[in-house]
């Protein structure tokens, strides 16, 4: 399954079950599935679970003992399983660890932030203009979700150039991007490490919980990106679990000129032919029949 595949049917859900109003109880997407909710206690890092009874009734536990923001997450997140039809695989992986879960989990993250922040809703409230901490942070207040979530979501609907990265010990696990980043066919390689020249890279070796905003060059984030351009870091860092995030922004104005193929390979420039200089030089018999 394709992660437009899984877009598309969260919204294809909303459009038959109808969205909840923004931060109101989320118990109407459980009903439409036939499922319960219920709170409990559970141990630390055990965010929920869902059984199936033998009458093919659904029911949702969720830690008590978490904050609503993560308790709505799960909530969404379950009914992913659900709906999806995917089985969860909820092995003792912190949810920000993308590279060691499963494709079934993140998909039905991905289902979840469609659930808990509908395109239309956010769309018709989002603050127009660049993104900014002040802006995720009321977004996030709106819709109760955690601020990785929101800001996710913010470069996800981005209508200019941005990307959410999320890092893990030093090294990048995911890059939630816009469609117009995209379009650019720019690339955040996975799996490798902060780049030196990021902000998220300065905040890392401070070894303190704090947020800044910086200009960093685009070609520290973007492979085989075009030299001399800047876009604006929002960067967090998480000194207890040692995890990072970085919100990337620039103008449209400020986006390279960049070609692909038909294969989204980015087109060298050609050099033209010679100069004519009047004299004709022979090249020898071809050898290709």
């Amino acid at each position: 399954m394709e992660d437009a595949e899984v877009v598309h049917r969260a919204r294809e859900f909303l459009r038959q079950v109808g969205a909840v109003p923004v931060g109101e109880d989320l118990s109407p997407y459980a009903k439409a599935l036939g499922a319960k909710i219920k709170f409990e206690e559970l141990d630390k890092g055990e965010s929920g679970y869902t059984l199936t009874r033998a009458s093919g009734k659904h029911v949702i536990t969720i830690n008590a003992l978490e904050s609503p923001q993560r308790q709505r997450f799960t909530i969404c997140h379950e009914i992913a399983h659900i709906a999806l039809e995917l089985p969860s695989d909820h092995k003792e992986v912190a949810p920000w660890a993308f590279a060691k879960r499963h494709i079934n989990e993140i998909h039905c993250d991905l289902f979840a932030a469609e659930l808990l922040m509908p395109y239309q809703q956010w769309l018709a409230i989002v603050p127009k203009g660049e993104p900014s901490l002040d802006a995720i942070k009321t977004m996030a207040a709106t819709f109760c979700t955690s601020y990785p979530a929101t800001a996710s979501r913010f470069a996800t609907l981005s209508d200019g150039p941005c990307a959410f990265v999320t890092m893990e010990r030093g090294t990048v696990r995911y890059a939630a991007q816009s469609k117009t980043l995209r379009a650019l066919h720019a690339r955040i390689r996975a799996r490798s490490p902060i780049p030196e020249g990021a902000l998220a890279h300065r905040l890392r070796a401070t070894k303190e919980t704090q947020t800044q905003t910086a200009d960093v060059a685009q070609d520290v984030w973007f492979e085989d990106w075009e030299a001399g351009l800047e876009l604006v870091e929002l960067s967090r860092h998480y000194a207890e679990t040692d995890t990072t995030t970085s919100l990337l922004w620039f103008d449209n104005e400020d986006a390279p000129e960049i070609e692909v193929d038909r294969f989204g390979r980015q087109a060298r420039e050609e050099t033209g032919l010679d100069e004519l200089t009047g004299h004709l030089e022979w090249v020898g018999r071809s050898r290709r029949r």
